[in-house]
């Protein structure tokens, strides 16, 4: 009995002490001694805290970043695809301009029938100025036939394969057309140089050449339709002692931005041989 008695006595003591210890709290009268314990305290948590966040981010950093560069990856890869996307329809959008042209240009020729090819391909001898395009016997392309953009004179097939055929561009040294300025009436022959000039020989003494005067096909010969447009002069040399004059002409071409070119198919060449321009 009397161990039961000093238990529950122990325990009533304990009881006043902490009912006394709360009243003293809420008095205000242990704020100076709860700082002195709990300070310290404080200070241990923090640094368990911070360990802890340390090795918490070091275990899981390997993560994050494989996530990231995964993340990063994946953005490139988007990223190129949408530059691919933009690069097509700029592609779709230039080649709709060119044939816009080329079919406003086919309309006020009708009486020529047209077959539209790309480009496909360009010699790169420097002795041999031409160009392949993705037409061929297949789609009515002849040997012979001349080529020609919106602008004015490509050049002339002179091989045909099933599905592709080479343009001889008047450019090429051995390309020969039979030309008329169209202000003076005056004949020639546009001949090209090795260094990709073209020149007009064989020009009347009589006939006054002016700059910048345009140039057409004559369809002298039978190679060439007339009046496709060749180009410009640029200048001309007349000296008493020759012969004849010569003009040098700029073409109305760009031949470094061939895309696509129409092949006249309604017409049909003579046969060509190398005197026969």
């Amino acid at each position: 009995m009397s161990r039961s008695r000093s238990r529950a006595l122990f325990a009533l003591i304990l009881a006043l002490v902490a009912v006394a210890f709360i009243f003293l709290s809420l008095g205000g009268y242990l704020d100076f001694t709860e700082g002195l314990l709990l300070r310290p305290l404080a200070s241990i948590q923090g640094w368990f805290s911070s360990r802890y966040a340390a090795i918490r981010d070091l275990i899981s950093s390997p993560r994050d970043v494989a996530s990231l560069r995964a993340r990063i990856a994946e953005l490139e890869a988007a990223n190129a695809q949408l530059e691919q996307q933009v690069i097509n329809l700029r592609e779709q959008v230039t080649e709709t301009e060119i044939l816009a042209a080329l079919l406003d240009f086919a309309r006020t020729q009708p009486e020529s029938r047209y077959l539209a090819g790309p480009v496909i391909g360009r010699d790169v001898s420097p002795f041999l100025r031409s160009v392949w395009i993705g037409v061929g016997s297949d789609d009515g392309v002849g040997h012979g036939m001349p080529v020609v953009t919106n602008q004015g004179l490509v050049g002339r097939v002179m091989e045909v394969f099933a599905t592709v055929s080479r343009v001889q561009l008047i450019t090429d040294p051995q390309s020969s057309v039979n030309v008329r300025f169209q202000d003076s009436r005056a004949d020639g022959v546009l001949v090209a140089q090795l260094s990709g000039e073209l020149h007009i020989d064989m020009i009347s003494q009589e006939k006054t050449i002016t700059t910048d005067e345009l140039v057409l096909t004559s369809g002298l010969g039978g190679t060439y339709p007339a009046d496709i447009p060749v180009g410009n002069v640029l200048s001309v040399r007349k000296r008493d002692y020759d012969i004849f004059q010569q003009a040098r002409i700029q073409p109305a071409v760009d031949f470094f931005d061939l895309e696509i070119v129409l092949v006249i198919t309604s017409f049909r060449p003579l046969p060509i041989g190398e005197n026969n321009p």
